[in-house]
């Protein structure tokens, strides 16, 4: 990994958006750094990458249920603007895992705690979140370790 973290990064990307007067861009690099300085204030903690990733993780995630929202109600546009955002966001989390990666590190996992049945369902996906945030939907991941464990 770089020597520049994930925040400074996305501040970069801010300033270079400001001088490019990329709007659209800036505007969703703008609600990024909100979420993290609203995390910094209420919480009274400066947030470091692996906060970060799970931040951003989340504004991927309440977009595409937005899209998909407004996908069924047939406003497009709005769906564009919630895919755009998503774009931009996905920009600063790692390359995402093929369904290959993910089902090999699930079975490392089941291998690791034991597991059998759906009790060892927490300790799997205890040790998997912290491997998979920002690189695979945790929720495709959840149901993925629940059928094999089935």
């Amino acid at each position: 990994m770089s020597d520049t973290s994930l925040t400074e990064t996305i501040k970069a990307a801010m300033k270079a958006a400001m001088r490019a007067k990329d709007k659209p861009r800036l505007s969703t690099i703008r609600l990024m750094q909100a979420e993290f300085k609203r995390i910094e204030v209420d919480e009274r903690i400066s947030v470091d990458d692996q906060r970060a990733l799970a931040v951003l993780d989340k504004m991927v995630k309440q977009r595409r249920d937005s899209a998909q929202q407004y996908t069924d109600a047939e406003r497009t546009d709005l769906a564009d603007q919630e895919n755009y955002e998503i774009g931009v966001i996905q920009e600063f989390l790692p390359q995402q895992l093929s369904e290959a990666d993910v089902l090999a590190l699930i079975d490392a996992a089941i291998a690791s705690t034991g597991a059998t049945d759906m009790q060892g369902m927490g300790p799997v996906m205890g040790q998997l979140k912290p491997q998979l945030q920002g690189r695979a939907d945790i929720g495709q991941v959840s149901k993925l370790v629940k059928d094999r464990l089935a």
